[in-house]
């Protein structure tokens, strides 16, 4: 296969796979009001923040082991995997006969669908010269699943019932696997990295990578408690603010079509400024709109305020993952992915508590929206903390994609002491 066409169908097929991560960003905070409000199992706030919790348990687990199985089985394999298994689990949601089997369900998902967009955002880097239009257009699949998915819940749980977005969300695996099986290249780095994968954790807490992969670590966790935190609870804080439920999802809907739109413009800024300064004022100026949806404003007002903080909100945490690509060399790039994306995964697990627990207390809105505020400032300063890029240092400033497979498995098998 062409070399060019090889890096179109990695994109394509990436940029599809997490998609479905997309799709489980939204799908429970969609179904929530209404399970809630027909006490299926009988739900409550506390009980929905457990399931939500034990699903984020289990994606947290999938990305933390995925860099390690990416580097035995190869990229390829692992994200159909991934794939494979969350839509199986998914499916089985649908017939769920107790919140006990549902949560086990989505921790079993969980489990696959965590590895699926550190292995994506590894491939498409490893077939792109650039980091980072290369990680925002993949991740606009993030987004756009995420869209599609509140879109459907407006359009589909009032007439066929909430298990419909389960059995939904598992059928694009019928294509897309077999899509994958024929078509999605392997990345040409896999064997060098091959060589270097019980090396490649220890890698990330040595010298000069120490203080970037704990920088990110944190910076990661508030990302992912953001975009979590806000993806579960915002329908139900805007009910407690007074919006009706068609209304409240609408604003979700907006909400992900502001990351879209925001993922774009971060990707054309990151390849014309650099990762770092783009990635501090995205977390900073995200801050300030989530500060502001505290206000009660009118309904135009309020989706113009939301559409914004989505625009900076999710595409902060994106720039994060463009950045370590941008970090690291191909002898760990995977590894430190899966990392960063194991630890947001924490973040990811403590949004909705936190959330549920403003609920439960009846301070959801506005308080809310400063917690969420507080998170995204604290992003902004995590990730000035991580230093200058060992990949760069390696490579005289030019982006690690760019060297020839050889090339990166000399500078990674240096760095990585192997």
């Amino acid at each position: 296969m062409p070399e060019r066409d090889e890096s179109r169908w990695a994109t394509a097929l990436s940029w599809s796979a997490v998609l479905l991560d997309g799709f489980d960003l939204v799908v429970l905070g969609t179904v929530l009001p209404v399970l809630l409000q027909q006490k299926v199992w009988g739900l409550d706030a506390g009980s929905a923040s457990v399931v939500a919790t034990i699903g984020l348990v289990g994606m947290t687990i999938g990305a933390l082991a995925i860099g390690t199985i990416t580097d035995v089985i190869g990229r390829r394999k692992a994200l159909m995997l991934s794939v494979v298994s969350f839509s199986v689990f998914t499916l089985l949601c649908a017939v769920a006969p107790s919140v006990f089997v549902f949560g086990l369900l989505r921790f079993l998902a969980g489990l696959g669908l965590g590895g699926c967009l550190p292995t994506a955002i590894t491939i498409v880097n490893e077939h792109s010269k650039r980091v980072g239009s290369a990680t925002t257009t993949v991740m606009t699949g993030y987004h756009v699943g995420a869209v599609l998915t509140a879109l459907l819940g407006i359009l589909v749980i009032s007439d066929l019932g909430w298990r419909a977005m389960f059995i939904i969300g598992a059928a694009p695996a019928v294509v897309l696997v077999p899509l994958m099986w024929k078509y999605l290249p392997e990345s040409e780095q896999f064997h060098t990295e091959r060589t270097t994968a019980l090396s490649a954790m220890k890698s990330l807490f040595q010298g000069r990578y120490l203080r970037a992969t704990i920088a990110f670590g944190v910076t990661s966790f508030m990302g992912l408690l953001l975009v979590y935190g806000l993806n579960t609870w915002l329908p139900q804080i805007m009910r407690s603010a007074g919006y009706q439920l068609g209304a409240a999802l609408a604003l979700l809907l907006t909400l992900n079509a502001g990351a879209v739109a925001g993922l774009l413009l971060a990707g054309a800024v990151s390849d014309r400024a650099g990762l770092r300064r783009p990635t501090i004022t995205w977390f900073a100026v995200a801050a300030v709109f989530l500060a502001l949806l505290s206000v009660k404003m009118p309904q135009l007002g309020a989706y113009i305020a939301v559409f914004v903080t989505g625009c900076f909100v999710f595409s902060a945490q994106v720039l994060v993952y463009a950045y370590i690509g941008r970090t690291y060399l191909a002898g760990n790039r995977a590894t430190a992915l899966g990392w960063a994306a194991g630890v947001g995964r924490l973040g990811a697990i403590t949004g909705p508590l936190v959330g549920g627990a403003l609920l439960t207390a009846g301070i959801a809105y506005p308080w809310g929206f400063y917690v969420f505020a507080i998170v995204g400032a604290l992003g902004a300063i995590a990730v000035t903390f991580v230093g200058r890029s060992p990949a760069a240092e390696l490579v005289g400033e030019q982006p690690a994609q760019v060297q020839t497979t050889d090339d990166a498995g000399r500078h990674a098998d240096r760095e990585l002491g192997v």
